[in-house]
């Protein structure tokens, strides 16, 4: 086919369609933006930078791309926006020139126990279709492989009401792939029965160990020893078959306990209503432990963990079957999928080779399609997210990134590059939010945010590129070529944790020595089993229960996400608040319930929410400032109510800085609250608001406020996950100190961590690989930093060398 010749002259006017290649912001105010503009180019790599907390996110997630998936739901019916996620319009007074935006960040994957990577990125669905085309012998449709698909059968009468109704004999199969004894989950949960009560006693004795179960007056106990089954002075261990059998499995049965109508029920079933049925994050400690005790979770029996019906096992192409290609590594995966040779199903085959071979070009060929969602870190879970644009032919679209470089090693921080500058190439405009020197380097204009965080934040310092940001003089600009360097001399290690055998996961019966009572860094490229080594290895093993060298046992402060709702706040989940409404009671002699806007001292008319959201069906729902507490949350009344000349309301809206100084002398002093104040200064949050929710946060502000809560628990090892996430290169020297006072208090810290400043401050450095999955799990290199960039024997050695300039 031939192509037309172009002979009319290329016009010198510009196109009109040509003049919309800029984004324009003006008088953005969401969250801390103070009246901000700004004015981006289209078709271009755009990285904000600015420390954590100066708005980059409320900038790029909550204004820009907010407001483009806004205007993009507002294209569908009125019935398909009922279905859809109402947004609110960003507070901004101008948003020109917004293109489709698709949101790469760095949410976590739903933690359903029946979400995979499989299921999460389509190849399962891929794969279930192949199988049930090609395998032998056939059993029926996709469905018959999907896990989360039971098989039903059914049969009866059923009433058509169409004209005249008349009554049809109906039989319904579907043949699902679920596993009958799991659920499709790959686990079952067993109670340890010795956890729950000690059979030598009786119940009148207190036989029962369950938290709280306590033989003085509690109801529960009561109804055991009452409800006439049971013999409360007879040892557990001398019951007959029913005897036990009620006191432990019964159904729930009406009985009268002194004159009241109560309901009976076994042991079992009450604790798994009361206790097992609730969010393990959301317990209090003490529980906490007592599940973790008391429950064990094994590999089902019947399916062996791979979640599916013996007849999805049975079908099989070339020998393989579903269970064993998910159970594959993705990058073995691909090669096996490239060697079917099937014309019959070849779109399908070119589809699905497509989407693995996006898996080891991002970096994940070290997952399987069988890993739960729920345990990838926040880096693995935006990678995955980014493997359906990998191939997208869309261009012109606005790619939103949120620190696409965490969990990554300093040697995979070029892949990613390369892929964001691809993206850009292809047309479109890339966005990134971002701390790491390596990916600012490669940005064609750089916005950085500050000068401060919280309320000092929220304004533009600095436009233009990098070599313009370096001579800058503002904060990122200074610290962009920061280097740490090495200590002098490392710490003596006052003993050693050992580790040996270990297997979870890719490891290969890995045997370490963790030196205790120093700053341990544990790295290696992602897949590589870091995570494995420390968490299936240390954080479950002899410390965790309190046996260990370490003393007091394991504290773990990883990256899963804070649960909370918009009534949740930095003083509500440090318990911070408690000794500041006592404080408050005690000045002013009434009870501490009234300094609470979720109890007694809630404004009627809000509910102590200070805000009233009226909910309007498809459309965005409105939130207005309470008129009666003007979004104060507490009643009048309360407010009358003064400590050192403020009242609850001030209080919350100091930041932690402010309040440290108030609690700490004076009226107001309060130790209990001065202290849990220091914490918050130490990990770096001198600027957040006590009152501020924390759905607002940052991840990285949400992972220090974990931090802080946890360094009042007595654990002798301290295990942090990549503590750096989120960090500006400004605030990593800080959070080196809060390490080093840590560990010069007496803890051990073990820090699962990429962060060549992280590495080059650490006292020994253990690293695995040599690669990720199955060319990873080993110990690669055990030694002190200066050792490691000696030898570069290692990928990390070389990257860490070339950081500190050897």
């Amino acid at each position: 086919m031939s192509r037309a010749t172009r002979t009319d002259p290329q016009s010198p006017v510009l196109h009109g369609a040509d003049s919309h290649d800029l984004i324009r912001v003006h008088g953005a105010r969401e969250n801390n933006l103070k009246d901000l503009s700004v004015e981006l180019a289209k078709r271009r790599l755009t990285v904000f930078t600015g420390v954590s907390g100066s708005g980059k996110s409320s900038l790029v997630f909550d204004t820009i791309a907010a407001e483009s998936q806004r205007l993009i739901n507002e294209t569908y019916s009125t019935f398909v926006q009922g279905f859809m996620p109402t947004l609110a319009r960003p507070e901004v007074d101008v948003l020109e020139g917004l293109t489709t935006a698709i949101i790469v960040d760095q949410q976590r994957m739903g933690a359903d126990p029946r979400s995979t990577v499989g299921t999460a990125t389509d190849a399962n669905a891929m794969l279930r279709i192949l199988f049930s085309r090609l395998g032998q012998p056939h059993i029926g449709s996709p469905g018959a492989f999907a896990f989360n698909v039971p098989s039903v059968r059914a049969s009866g009468a059923i009433t058509v009401e169409r004209g005249a109704a008349k009554t049809v004999k109906q039989t319904f199969t579907r043949t699902g792939g679920m596993c009958p004894r799991c659920e499709g989950r790959g686990t079952v949960s067993d109670i340890d029965l010795t956890q729950l009560f000690d059979d030598s006693k009786s119940l009148a004795e207190g036989a029962i160990t369950v938290p709280g179960y306590t033989t003085d007056g509690h109801w529960t106990v009561r109804i055991f020893t009452e409800s006439g089954f049971l013999d409360p002075k007879k040892p557990i261990r001398d019951y007959t078959e029913t005897e036990l059998r009620d006191f432990l499995h019964r159904e729930p049965t009406k009985v009268k306990v002194n004159g009241i109508n109560l309901t009976y029920e076994g042991l079992i079933p009450k604790i798994q209503k009361s206790f097992l049925a609730k969010d393990r994050e959301a317990m209090q400690p003490h529980i906490r432990a007592f599940v973790d005790r008391a429950v064990t979770f094994t590999a089902c029996p019947e399916c062996g963990g791979t979640r599916l019906s013996e007849a999805a096992r049975s079908s099989l192409i070339g020998g393989v079957g579903i269970a064993d290609a998910c159970a594959m590594q993705i990058s073995d995966l691909a090669t096996w999928v490239r060697g079917l040779d099937e014309p019959s199903v070849a779109p399908l085959l070119a589809t699905l080779q497509q989407t693995l071979d996006s898996f080891v070009e991002i970096g994940l060929g070290y997952l399987s399609l069988d890993r739960p969602s729920g345990t990838l870190s926040g880096g693995e879970a935006q990678r995955v997210k980014m493997i359906r644009h990998l191939g997208s032919s869309l261009t012109d679209v606005t790619y939103v990134f949120d620190e696409p470089t965490t969990g990554l090693h300093p040697h995979d921080i070029q892949r990613m590059n390369a892929l964001l500058l691809r993206l850009r190439d292809k047309g479109n405009t890339v966005l990134v939010v971002e701390h790491k020197p390596e990916t600012i380097a490669i940005a064609d204009h750089v916005v950085d945010l500050g000068p401060g965080a919280g309320a000092a934040g929220g304004s533009v310092c600095f436009e233009g590129t990098v070599e313009g940001l370096r001579a800058s003089g503002t904060l990122t600009g200074r610290h962009l070529d920061d280097r740490a360097v090495f200590k002098e001399t490392v710490r003596k290690p006052t003993g050693t944790l050992e580790i040996r055998g270990a297997t979870t996961h890719n490891l290969r019966d890995v045997d370490v020595d963790i030196p205790l009572g120093v700053l341990v860094v544990v790295t290696g490229v992602a897949g590589s089993g870091k995570s494995s080594l420390v968490y299936g290895s240390l954080a479950n093993g002899s410390p965790a229960s309190g046996s260990g060298p370490a003393g007091a046992g394991v504290v773990s402060v990883d990256q899963g996400a804070i649960r909370g709702s918009r009534r949740s706040n930095p003083a509500t989940y440090t318990g911070l608040l408690d000794p500041i409404r006592k404080a408050f009671a005690k000045a002013n002699g009434v009870k501490p319930a009234l300094f609470s806007a979720n109890s007694a001292g809630a404004c009627p008319s809000c509910n102590g929410a200070g805000v009233i959201y009226t909910d309007l069906a498809m459309m965005a729902g409105v939130a207005t400032v309470c008129e009666e507490c003007e979004g104060k949350r507490f009643q009048a009344s309360v407010l009358d109510h003064h400590l050192g000349g403020r009242d609850i309301s001030e209080v919350l809206a100091m930041s932690v800085t402010e309040a440290e100084e108030f609690f700490g002398a004076g009226e107001a002093r309060t130790p209990a609250a001065h202290t849990i104040l220091g914490r918050l200064a130490d990990v770096g949050l001198g600027y957040l608001s006590l009152g501020q929710p924390l759905t607002t946060l940052s991840g990285g502000e949400r992972q220090r406020l974990k931090l802080a809560t946890h360094m009042t628990e007595k654990g002798g090892v301290y295990v942090l996950d990549e503590p750096t996430t989120g960090l500006h290169l400004a605030d990593v020297e800080q959070l080196l100190g809060l390490l080093d006072r840590l560990v010069d208090s007496g803890k051990s810290v073990i820090v699962i961590e990429h962060h060549q400043a992280v590495m080059a401050h650490a006292d020994w450095i253990v690293d695995l690989g040599p690669g990720a999955g199955h060319d990873g799990g080993r110990i690669v290199f055990e030694g002190t930093p200066a050792d490691l960039v000696a030898a570069r024997s290692t990928l990390t050695g070389e990257h860490l060398a070339a950081y500190v300039g050897a």
